[in-house]
């Protein structure tokens, strides 16, 4: 029998409507003029429908989202396309569903896409390929749309596949350079791994269903039958859990599969706004939440979940520490950043996780797009070290910028403050303190290493080449203008979270919470508030402090760091070279397989294979000119060799007899 907590499928209303369908088919088309007018050298059409078709979903979504709020608590939206497969007790229908969580993914990926496919008209003007590039941008867009709007885990994984795709076609998109189509490379096959591991889960949860006469994979019904499950096979469902968190590890670069998120880099900046803020990062995470009545049913699957989380989160913000690419940086901060989120989930604060998803949405696209800003008037230079004092040219983006830093430290009362103390307020009260420790102290790294970038890029004496200097300008109002409705979102959006008892408090849980698996679903308690007020001062005291180190560091005593680096070489040169983890991949698993290729093309394949069918012919080839001399047509050699096989036989048959 179903518990009390399992509230995903008690939904009071479903509301049928065809209005669902255009959210993802609008980017779609957008994909399909682009296409077009790339073929066509007719540029132009992109300006308009890029942006146009992200922001015509947008306001689709904001009118789905109007009539979800319309119906009772837990209500939901609910487009049946057509029915896609029906074998059978499995029937898996096209369905689109819009509910509370939906809701949420939906706003940030249309709202902060449509602000990024802005800004992306500025940036990418001077491209002779910025058709080819909206046009990718707007199938990313579809793709994700597809993914979290998706009513069972095969059409999620339909909307899983295209954002794999479309990484690998955006990160190289500049594909004449080699280490761009190396990094592309790189990110679609890590992603394989984790796809592979997401099939073989989804497998064994319908076979497993099965066998309890529910052959399905629609959310509402895995959700609604996991208790059922839980009791039956209850080692199933931790093999489930596991094997769809090893597909997480691959969308969202968590340990072992974050090492294509780095390498990303190569993009252009729009592509890594949209990758580590508002789309494909986020995919993993969203799908623990969507299934989290089934998670909360193996604990053991859940602590790998919080413990991987909370590695990642301080593993990443070590290799932070020491980037000088200010892209790079950003990119272990997203690593590290994601990991809160995976923690968030892993101790049962599936809200909080969510949270924490919405808020990174907003800064992290900040940030990235401030970076794309001081590439634009640095000319491509990225190299922290050889910048400085870019306030006086850049203020608009020096301004948002720091927005951006402030948040994502965690000060109060910005975006990030709210939703990591959630998480952090989670893993102590659900016992992790081990794990609480690990992302406190990846909080504190996370506000050294956010305003060591901000310290040596804006603050300071410039360090810039005298020929860059003369074209420093601040960028067009296309690339600013996303800027700023970005610092103003980095400000208030944590603010639907409060902690409980201070204004209005948790709404943004309130919210979540028909859809989501409760945090009590584990049986953890809540604690005092006096605890949580000492939580929540350690947790800034800890980010003012990683603050002010970056402060004397890099503004007081601009050696200091230096000296550092110096006495402590062996530690700097680990993280400089970012464990070797990369170096240990290529070592163990790609140059095995690249030997073991090599052997089944050359041995295998062209001698074995190849030429057991070549040697046919040969053969062939050899003994035609015998056959044909017996086959010459004449009809005495026939009649003599039919005499001859007769007297043959009679023989045999004489002598055998």
């Amino acid at each position: 029998m179903q518990p009390e907590h399992a509230h995903t499928a008690a939904e009071a209303v479903v509301a049928a409507t065809s209005l669902l369908r255009w959210i993802p088919l609008l980017p779609l088309i957008g994909f399909g003029v682009g296409v077009f007018a790339a073929s066509t050298n007719r540029r132009s059409l992109v300006h308009v429908t890029g942006p146009g078709s992200v922001l015509l979903a947008f306001v689709v979504s904001v009118i789905a989202v109007s009539q979800l709020w319309a119906l009772p608590a837990g209500g939901a939206l609910v487009d049946n396309v057509y029915t896609w497969i029906s074998v059978g007790m499995l029937k898996i229908d096209l369905t689109f569903r819009v509910d509370a969580l939906t809701s949420v993914m939906l706003l940030i990926i249309t709202g902060i896409g449509f602000l990024i496919h802005l800004y992306a008209l500025g940036y990418m003007h001077d491209d002779a390929d910025e058709a080819r590039f909206f046009s990718y941008l707007n199938l990313f867009v579809a793709s994700m749309l597809v993914l979290v709007l998706a009513d069972s885990l095969p059409v999620v994984f339909i909307g899983w596949e295209g954002v794999g795709v479309c990484s690998y076609l955006l990160i190289g998109f500049w594909y004449q350079d080699m280490a761009n189509a190396d990094a592309g490379r790189k990110a679609m096959l890590t992603n394989r791994v984790g796809d592979a591991a997401f099939l073989i889960g989804m497998f064994m949860l319908v076979w497993a269903l099965h066998d309890l006469g529910a052959a399905s994979l629609r959310f509402e019904d895995v959700n609604r039958m996991a208790p059922q499950l839980g009791a039956a096979a209850p080692h199933v469902v931790t093999a489930v859990c596991l094997l769809l968190l090893i597909g997480a590890t691959g969308k969202s670069a968590q340990i072992p599969l974050y090492v294509w998120l780095p390498d990303a880099m190569a993009g252009p900046t729009p592509v890594s706004a949209l990758i580590h803020a508002a789309t494909m990062v986020t995919a993993g995470v969203y799908m623990i939440a969507r299934l989290s009545p089934l998670y909360v049913l193996s604990p053991a699957a859940l602590d790998v979940v919080a413990t991987i989380g909370a590695v990642t989160a301080l593993f990443a913000a070590t290799m932070a520490l020491v980037q000088n690419d200010l892209k790079k940086i950003l990119a272990y901060s997203t690593i590290s950043q994601i990991g809160y989120m995976v923690l968030g989930v892993g101790v049962g604060s599936f809200s909080g996780g969510v949270f924490h998803l919405m808020t990174h949405a907003c800064f992290k696209a900040l940030l990235f797009l401030g970076a794309g800003s001081v590439m634009h008037a640095m000319s491509g230079e990225l190299d922290v070290h050889k910048m400085g004092g870019l306030k006086k040219q850049l203020p608009t983006t020096r301004w948002t910028f720091l927005v951006g830093c402030l948040a994502i430290a965690g000060v109060p009362p910005l975006a990030a403050f709210f939703s990591k103390d959630m998480i952090l307020e989670a893993a102590f009260a659900s016992g992790h303190v081990v794990l609480w420790l690990i992302g406190l102290a990846a909080a504190g790294m996370t506000a050294f290493y956010m305003f060591r970038a901000y310290f040596l890029a804006f603050e300071g004496e410039s360090r810039v080449d005298h020929h860059a200097a003369h074209h420093l300008h601040e960028s067009p109002s296309t690339m600013t203008i996303p800027l700023m409705v970005l610092a103003v979102l980095s400000i208030v959006a944590g603010w639907v979270g409060l902690p409980h008892g201070v204004l209005w408090g948790d709404r943004f849980g309130h919210y979540l919470a028909p859809v989501l698996a409760p945090h009590d679903a584990l049986g953890h308690h809540e604690i005092g508030g006096g605890t949580v007020l000492l939580l929540t001062l350690v947790t800034t005291g800890v980010a003012a402090l990683g603050i002010f180190v970056a402060y004397s560091f890099y503004l007081k005593s601009p050696g200091t760091a230096d000296r550092l680096a110096e006495r402590f070489r062996g530690v700097y040169v680990v993280l400089w070279n970012k464990y070797w983890v990369d170096e240990i991949y290529d070592r163990l698993i790609i140059t095995p397989y690249v030997i073991f290729s090599k052997f089944f093309w050359k041995v295998v394949d062209a001698m074995l294979i190849d030429g057991v069918v070549n040697g046919a012919g040969v053969i062939v080839g050899k003994t035609s000119d015998v056959w044909r001399r017996l086959e010459s047509g004449n009809v005495q050699h026939y009649a003599a060799a039919m005499m001859l096989g007769a007297v043959v036989t009679c023989g045999v048959y004489w002598w055998l007899s």
